[in-house]
């Protein structure tokens, strides 16, 4: 595929477990660039013997992801092309594909997409919560400090939540989820398109009830539901209504905000008008 100009970088999704999922598409083009960046060229070696591929192969992965995208880069520049495959699933999502895709475009190097199976829709579809809506966490950080902050942003978060775990970290994890989230509704999604595939659709309580008899097996996607949007919105209220109206309008006073705009946005944190504020406004001017 190479030619005179610069190469292309092909984004490949390979399969999350049943290998019949790779398209025709994708096939055709790992037979027919002139590398394949793998993350793991012995779990990838596989993929390619079973469907005939002796296409070159080179490791990119977490460890050299700025130095090996910088020498891929000036092979894409000669004019090869690349194919990028992950160990399974679709480059770029939770891997360091990233990395590589925005690097190319700081060096005006063409990326395209070729699409095939991706975990966290897979598990989105038939988890059988909602879908029009949904925010992806990947894995959670291992840092503690980090972790917690980003459970705390989950806390009001009304989008279905989607997130990946290991096996050997899931209890854990469906501990903190429990304490920090709720009891929300939440599809336990491992195995997928493989033999043993399973969908656990249950609690938070009951998961973690569940798992601390059962051993957890297989890669999991969780998908939580989001919180209920009104319930936030009362949260949110509750905490305006905690304060006097005075001190509402001086907080976005102190903002730079007028008193007309003021108003305005005190009105709307606490479900009044904005006649209603300032009526209170001159009424306590008046005491």
């Amino acid at each position: 595929m190479s030619g005179e100009k610069q190469g292309v970088l092909y984004l490949c999704a390979t399969p999350i477990g049943n290998l019949k999922d790779i398209s025709q598409r994708v096939l055709d083009t790992l037979r027919e660039v002139d590398i394949i960046a793998a993350e793991d060229t012995r779990n990838s070696i596989k993929l390619l013997n079973h469907f005939g591929i002796k296409t070159p192969m080179t490791s990119y992965h977490e460890y050299n992801r700025y130095d090996k995208a910088a020498d891929l880069i000036d092979k894409l520049r000669e004019g090869k092309d690349i194919a990028l495959i992950t160990d399974a699933g679709t480059p770029g999502i939770s891997d360091p594909g990233e990395v590589f895709v925005n690097m190319c475009y700081d060096a005006g190097i063409r990326v395209t997409s070729l699409p095939g199976a991706c975990a966290l829709v897979t598990a989105l579809t038939i988890s059988g919560l909602k879908t029009r809506r949904f925010c992806f966490e990947a894995f959670l950080p291992a840092d503690k400090k980090a972790r917690r902050e980003i459970l705390e942003e989950l806390q009001d978060e009304t989008r279905t939540i989607i997130i990946y775990e290991a096996p050997h970290h899931l209890r854990k994890t469906l501990e903190e989820l429990r304490e920090m989230l709720g009891n929300r509704e939440t599809a336990l999604c491992r195995e997928l398109t493989k033999q043993f595939e399973e969908v656990l659709r249950m609690p938070l309580d009951d998961a973690v009830r569940y798992y601390q008899t059962n051993e957890p097996r297989g890669e999991y996607v969780i998908v939580i539901e989001g919180k209920d949007r009104q319930a936030v919105k009362d949260k949110e209220k509750q905490k305006w209504l905690d304060i006097s109206i005075e001190q509402h309008m001086k907080l976005y006073e102190e903002e730079g905000f007028d008193r007309k705009e003021c108003m305005k946005r005190v009105a709307k944190d606490r479900g009044m008008t904005k006649r209603e504020v300032y009526g209170f406004l001159i009424c306590a001017e008046n005491k």
